[in-house]
């Protein structure tokens, strides 16, 4: 075991007398835990969060299992140069972009950040409508559409201050796209794009002698970007000047080759391809704007005269979700003209979806904030934690995080407010709330508190294995036991067992509800998405382990995973072993990607299952949910199937109260299969 208390490593939350941990141990090798004292242990769920209780117990923050479907992304900053870039790794110096009034709008400026540093405050969760969740002090401000607000304040007293309420929606174009990454195909794709709009072959079987490659442009970054590209695929090219400046147009520079073989490549890389992947469709478009597109008052559009070009460029824009109108008319020398619709929101889409090189084209500074982005305010909720904020000056006084105008005390999203990255990090470092059993029976005995139904493993697994080094769920239980207080616990661990006794005892004198969560029975699938867990089978272990104790214990079979773990087959052989372990319901919850986890999922998903990514944007577009009557589907189906195989024919009765009273079951549990398809909701 390695211990670092505050050093030059830790992040700045733990510089509070937190200590951070490694241990050598296989289980948590390359992991670090975080022990931390919370304030509060015991906290409200979002209302926005669907779920049907109001309080959650959360020990942990991150988790060991690795699933795909759990994580959110860094907070994007909007950069001068339209790419995005995480807050945490903005500078001093750096150009952003912020905000200026100028006539009716506020719109969109340059600027420069002149400090950044961090700070430790109480955080706050704001959740709008389109699921972008937000963690920041109650001292920050948000620009709504009734103007700046703090995220809280109060009608009177010392604390009086415009504050967000659910009235408010904030200003801006919502969450921001992932940047491609920078592949083969990606390479590929955009040579083709750039060669294709403004490039020159003359292959030596088509004109004489002749074999010629040239490539010339104003823009160098497109240039150097092409050439690199080219340079990294084997075609070493010469770079020129191909057109001195003049009073009308800018100095143009070359790139060129005259080698046979290497222009005989640059000709097979603009062929069209059969099957064009996500990244090579991606490449493309930035590579047929950098040659033919442009961005200006507000309207995106893309030119040419070919019809294949024009065809492609439509092709790879609707596979990417975006719509499309042609202009109407033909030029005389044939040319046609592309236009995005959806306005600033669906330029910035394209722009950080396709990356193109040139950023003049990817300007957007004096266009208006104005958008119909689903950006009002849910619920505004405190965590219950001294977290690490960041903030930063600016000489416009505020910058663009996530699609949203902000101002001071920013913190990254989810794992992230705690100076975590929330990728790698979120599976392999974990904070550990060292005091949740001495606060939950301080909290529990508090007069305010009404004894209401607590839901624990709803947002992160308090039966993951960093239990069995901590063991903080026995004294969580046992507060609970001595409260009366009714509680239901969803896990994918097995180390519930170790618990047994302590749940039996709280059964007889409280609604105690136990469900394990097995999304599909296929062992090699859950290995792919849900590398960190434990086997479904060994889940379902622990199912028929309380089952046989006379202690009911449910299946959420979550999440059900669209394309992949929905078949009939496969929805039938997990409720035929849910069943076989003596489960008292089953009820399926489809997979919900909220902004963040939809871009890590997807990013996920274009490694694994590329195939994939077109049908999953036409289940969910821009939604975090997936259509209702998909999810209907899946649930009717689900339910005639736990009728087929019997599930809670042969589950064992509740033990009753010391009162006599009959335990009630789990919120969701007390049928054979869920009422109503619902989805997983991500805290």
């Amino acid at each position: 075991m390695r211990i670092q208390g505050g050093g030059p490593r830790a992040p700045a939350l733990f510089e509070r007398g937190a200590v951070a941990r490694s241990f050598d141990t296989p289980g948590f090798r390359g992991m670090t835990f975080f022990e931390v004292h919370a304030r509060s242990v015991i906290n409200r769920v979002p209302e926005a969060s669907r779920m049907p209780f109001r309080w959650t117990i959360n020990p942990y923050r991150g988790c060991s299992h690795g699933c795909v479907y759990c994580l959110s992304g860094e907070t994007p900053i909007l950069m001068a140069d339209g790419r995005t870039r995480p807050l945490a790794d903005v500078r001093p110096g750096d150009a952003i972009y912020g905000t200026v009034r100028r006539g009716s709008y506020r719109r969109y400026m340059r600027t420069t950040v002149l400090a950044h540093w961090q700070t430790v405050k109480p955080a706050y969760l704001t959740t709008l409508e389109d699921g972008t969740s937000l963690v920041t002090s109650g001292d920050h401000r948000y620009l709504t559409d009734r103007g700046w607000k703090h995220v809280t304040g109060a009608m009177g007293g010392p604390l009086q201050r415009p504050y967000l309420t659910t009235g408010n929606r904030l200003m801006g174009v919502g969450g921001f796209a992932d940047q491609p990454k920078e592949s083969a195909e990606y390479r590929h794709g955009y040579l083709c794009g750039m060669v294709c709009g403004d490039g020159c072959l003359w292959p030596s079987y088509r004109h004489s002698e002749i074999d010629r490659f040239r490539l010339a442009l104003a823009d160098t970054e497109a240039l150097g970007r092409s050439q690199d590209y080219l340079t990294s695929m084997g075609v070493t090219t010469g770079m020129s000047t191909f057109a001195e400046a003049s009073e009308s147009r800018h100095k143009m520079m070359a790139i060129s080759t005259g080698a046979r073989d290497q222009v005989r490549f640059i000709e097979w890389l603009t062929r069209w391809p059969t099957s064009p992947r996500m990244d090579w469709r991606k490449g493309f478009l930035a590579g047929i704007f950098d040659a033919e597109g442009s961005y200006s008052r507000g309207a995106l559009r893309i030119c040419n005269t070919d019809r294949a070009i024009i065809g492609w460029t439509i092709a790879c824009l609707y596979t990417l979700g975006f719509e499309v109108v042609v202009e109407p008319g033909e030029r005389p020398n044939g040319l046609r003209v592309i236009r995005l619709r959806g306005g600033l929101r669906e330029a910035l889409r394209f722009f950080h979806t396709t990356d193109p090189a040139i950023t003049r084209k990817r300007s957007i500074e004096g266009v208006a904030i104005k958008s119909d982005a689903p950006l009002g305010v849910v619920s505004v909720e405190p965590l219950g934690l001294d977290v690490p904020m960041f903030d930063i000056t600016t000489g416009t006084g505020d910058f663009i995080s996530d699609g949203v105008v902000s101002h001071n005390c920013y913190a990254r999203q989810s794992h992230t407010y705690l100076d975590l990255d929330a990728g790698h990090d979120f599976d392999t470092k974990i904070v550990v709330k060292v005091n949740a059993p001495e606060r939950v029976r301080a909290e529990l005995a508090a007069p305010r508190w009404r004894g209401e139904h607590i839901a624990m493993g709803t947002n992160v697994d308090c039966y993951q294995r960093a239990e069995g080094r901590y063991r903080l769920m026995p004294g969580i239980l046992a507060a609970l036991r001595d409260a009366a207080n009714p509680f239901s616990i969803l896990t994918k661990g097995t180390l519930i067992l170790r618990d047994a006794d302590l749940l039996a005892e709280a059964s007889e004198v409280t609604d105690v509800g136990l469900a394990v969560s097995v999304g599909c029975s296929d062992e090699d699938l859950c290995r792919v998405l849900e590398p960190g867990a434990p086997r479904p089978r060994r889940r379902l272990e622990v199912c028929a382990a309380f089952s046989d104790r006379g202690m009911g214990c449910a299946v959420l079979m979550g999440p059900v995973v669209p394309f992949l773990s929905d078949s009939p087959a496969q929805l039938a052989a997990t409720v035929r072993q849910a069943a076989q372990a003596g489960a008292t319901s089953v009820s399926p919850i489809v997979l919900h990607l909220r902004p963040g986890a939809r871009e890590w999922f997807f990013r996920w998903l274009g490694e694994h299952h590329p195939e994939l990514i077109a049908r999953y944007r036409g289940l969910y577009g821009s939604r975090a949910y997936a259509p209702r009557a998909y999810q209907q589907q899946v649930s009717e189906r689900v339910r005639e199937l736990a009728r087929r195989y019997g599930v809670g024919r042969g589950s064992p009765r509740r033990a009753p109260h010391r009162d006599g009273r009959a335990a009630a079951p789990p919120p969701g549990t007390g049928e054979p299969a869920a009422p109503a398809a619902t989805q997983l909701t991500l805290l």
